[in-house]
């Protein structure tokens, strides 16, 4: 596809897309925030939908021509806190003064820039300074032990490891700018938008049926090797969970470390000024890449979580299909 021609598909061209699956009436709004159940297909055979007057990449199922929306697997950020909260006994999402000028974090300069929010204060560790390795990838060293972390990252056993889910760079087509983060949950992966119609791939396992949700949300802060703090209903419930919780600067909770859950390295999104309880980590549970187990959370490989933490800034946007 030229440059031009992107451009007018994704400034909304219609001409340039052919409509498919127009039996039957068109619905209203529907999950997801998307204009309609219209579904559209370009000559390369990606469908878009229509959301805000825009079209849109879209790799959910289809049936008989249209789009399938799941109110239970995909809900706004502010549905799955609250889903997340009544579930685990943790406190539902409050509002939060906004900063002036910003009608919401999405609004925010990156971290570091004058109107920036300041980021909250979470429980971790200083962030180890990296290089950033932009040449070809290379398995055996992505993947290695990684050094100079407070903690042991032990190498991944890219001989066993399904290798669809390891990082890559490849050719991504959207109308997201550089520099936003990309997660599409039903394919279990997780983007990095790059220059010239590329992008940085990466495996994520994903949460299960009822803890997902589709939307827009901001990098809020960033912390390595953070603490996490289970709700006390959690607790009582996990008697193994017990031997793992101490007291804490901030309450009782599992200290940073290799047996922490949310892994190396953790990114906390907001979305109208809320938190939405909606975190990108690392994991114990490699695993687990690939698969739809969380509570709701993008889980990555702990090599993964330290190279995306490197390369995103606190007030990143963050897209979740």
């Amino acid at each position: 596809m030229s440059s031009l021609n992107r451009r007018r598909l994704l400034a909304g061209a219609a001409s340039s897309l052919a409509l498919i699956g127009l039996a039957g009436p068109v619905s209203a709004q529907s999950a997801g925030g998307y204009d309609d159940a219209r579904l559209y297909k370009d000559q390369y055979g990606q469908l878009y939908r229509k959301r805000g007057g825009e079209y849109v990449p879209y790799s959910g199922p289809v049936v008989n021509g249209r789009p399938v929306d799941d109110p239970n697997a995909a809900m706004d950020a502010d549905g799955y806190a609250r889903r997340r909260a009544a579930r685990y006994g943790e406190q539902p999402p409050a509002n939060t003064p906004a900063v002036q000028g910003a009608a919401n974090a999405g609004d925010l300069p990156p971290e570091g820039q004058p109107g920036a929010r300041p980021a909250p204060k979470q429980d971790g560790y200083p962030v180890p300074q990296r290089e950033i390795d932009n040449g070809p990838i290379d398995f055996a060293r992505a993947y290695g032990p990684v050094e100079g972390e407070p903690f042991n990252v032990p190498a991944i056993n890219i001989k066993t490891f399904n290798k669809a889910f390891l990082r890559a760079e490849v050719d991504y087509r959207t109308n997201e700018p550089v520099g936003t983060i990309v997660v599409d949950p039903r394919a279990h992966y997780l983007y990095l938008v790059l220059p010239n119609g590329r992008a940085r791939r990466y495996g994520v396992g994903v949460g299960k049926q009822g803890f997902s949700w589709n939307g827009t949300a901001t990098i809020n802060s960033k912390q390595a090797w953070p603490d996490w703090y289970p709700p006390k209903e959690m607790i009582e419930r996990r008697p193994d969970l017990k031997a793992e919780v101490s007291k804490l600067q901030s309450g009782v909770g599992v200290p940073g470390g290799p047996r922490n859950p949310l892994g190396a390295r953790a990114m906390y999104l907001w979305q109208n000024n809320k938190d939405t309880l909606f975190r990108i980590h690392g994991t114990t549970e490699p695993h687990s890449i690939g698969k739809s187990v969380s509570s709701g959370c993008i889980r990555m490989i702990n090599q993964d979580a330290i190279d995306l933490f490197s390369r995103v800034q606190v007030g990143t946007r963050v897209v979740v299909l």
